[in-house]
């Protein structure tokens, strides 16, 4: 009855304003009104009320078909009913143990059926907790404590991975003509940038130079090769290589970010770029859309994690570690995530991209769309894109994309901010074909119109 009253007294929240009520409501106790800005829309994001497969349906009852997908992390969409099952019967028997469980052991052997260099896993709840255990473990292997990335690389919210995730022209070299390490964060300690070498993503001379240079006092070099945030382009065989012997020279641990880029093959992304990691760091997809991350690796490495015979060299866990809800959900999404299926949405995507392409070339506008697998992302400008700074946007490429992505949501086609999607099994070459024809018929109107 008070809702009602409130609704009759305000036109934004009238039947059919239901994400803006929730929005203005959320604005009281939650600061900029939503709790990630990755999901934001101006003048107010869409709220989610339920999904359904490669659906997702939001309080104004508009179906949406959902590319951001959690953020490439609903391998299967939403809903998905082995997964639910899986959980359902988990639930029954408790949510949460000061226990191990037989769960975790189940999806460990999983992942290391996957891929041999997932020997041992240890698992903890996000790609950021991954991704902070894997660093730390490297430290501990090595006695060392600087580590090196590539510049604008997204490896979760971690002050030392951080660095240098969205430098500017204006900063994005020191003065030697290297990539400087740039704070991202208000309050990033000056001692965190002078412990982080940043790697340029293709330039693998450079690479070189600055790795044999600074090679000898680090502890681990992180990498994601496929790298949404710097322009979703496969990193070259040759910076690959480059930091394959740079590692082998140097005693420095390799960590491969694997936390979205794991869905590319059956085994995960390393062996597509011949990368051979001691540590690989995976979330997302492994646990069936509940909370998940991993660090896995040979048993040598991952015994700097092993508590058995006293402290170890260094501590990994958490209260919600292996709960078996994620471990449950994650067996199963990894399950039906089968070599043939992988192959088939990995097909699905590059018919997508293919005709995207097509589209594009045939409109006579400048823009491209990169990706592999199931992964795409849309660049605006005359290209090539080949790693961070040839994807970075110029002020006017910037509110095209932001016009771009708002404009497929109003075609019921949800991306994410940057306009990137990901694939999920639920799709078929039709959501391909529907996903094709809106984007190129918006991305036309749009750069037509310039």
């Amino acid at each position: 009855m008070k809702l009602e009253q409130e609704r009759s007294a305000d036109p934004a929240l009238a039947v059919g304003n239901g994400s803006k009520a929730a929005f203005l409501r959320e604005c009281k106790v939650v600061p900029g009104g939503s709790m990630r800005a990755a999901s934001w829309f101006q003048p107010h994001p869409p709220y989610a009320a339920r999904g359904e497969g490669c659906w997702v349906i939001d309080l104004d009852e508009r179906r949406l078909l959902d590319c951001a997908n959690n953020f490439f992390s609903l391998i299967h969409g939403h809903a998905y009913e082995p997964v639910l099952d899986a959980v359902r019967q988990a639930m029954t028997k408790g949510t949460a143990f000061g226990m191990p469980t037989e769960s975790e052991i189940v999806l460990a052997e999983a992942l290391a059926a996957r891929s041999p260099r997932m020997e041992q896993t240890r698992f903890c709840n996000s790609g950021t907790e991954a991704v902070l255990a894997a660093i730390k473990g490297a430290r501990g292997l090595t006695g060392r404590q600087r580590i090196a990335k590539f510049e604008g690389c997204y490896h979760g919210a971690y002050d030392w991975v951080e660095v240098s995730l969205d430098p500017v022209p204006a900063n994005w070299d020191d003065e030697h003509g290297n990539p400087a390490s740039i704070r991202c964060n208000a309050g990033t300690p000056d001692s965190v940038l002078g412990e982080v070498v940043v790697l340029p993503y293709d330039d693998p001379q450079r690479c070189a130079e600055i790795l044999r240079r600074e090679g000898p006092t680090l502890a681990a070099v992180i990498v994601d090769p496929h790298a949404s945030r710097a322009g979703a382009v496969p990193m070259s065989r040759e910076t690959t290589s480059v930091i394959q012997e740079a590692c082998r020279r140097d005693g420095i641990i390799l960590i491969a970010d694997e936390v979205i880029s794991f869905r590319l093959t059956y085994e995960g992304a390393s062996p597509l770029f011949g990368l051979e990691p001691d540590l690989i760091t995976t979330a997302k997809i492994i646990g069936g859309g509940m909370p998940i991350g991993a660090v896995s690796g040979r048993a040598d490495l991952m015994a700097v994690f092993d508590h058995s015979s006293g402290k170890p060299k260094v501590s990994m866990g958490g209260t919600f570690s292996a709960n078996p809800l994620s471990m449950a959900a994650g067996l199963v999404s990894l399950e039906h995530y089968s070599r043939q299926e992988v192959e088939r949405l990995n097909a699905l995507g590059e018919t997508l991209r293919q005709k995207i392409r097509k589209g594009i070339a045939d409109a006579g506008v400048a823009a491209t769309v990169t990706g592999m697998g199931s992964l795409f992302r849309l660049h605006v400008g005359p290209g090539p894109v080949t790693g961070y700074r040839s994807a970075f946007p110029s002020p006017e490429a910037a509110k095209l994309i932001r016009k771009i992505q708002l404009a497929m949501l109003e075609e019921n086609i949800l991306l994410t901010p940057n306009c990137s999607g990901a694939l999920s099994t639920p799709m078929t070459e039709v959501e391909v074909s529907l996903i094709s024809d809106k984007l190129v018929n918006v991305v036309s109107r749009e750069l037509g119109a310039q």
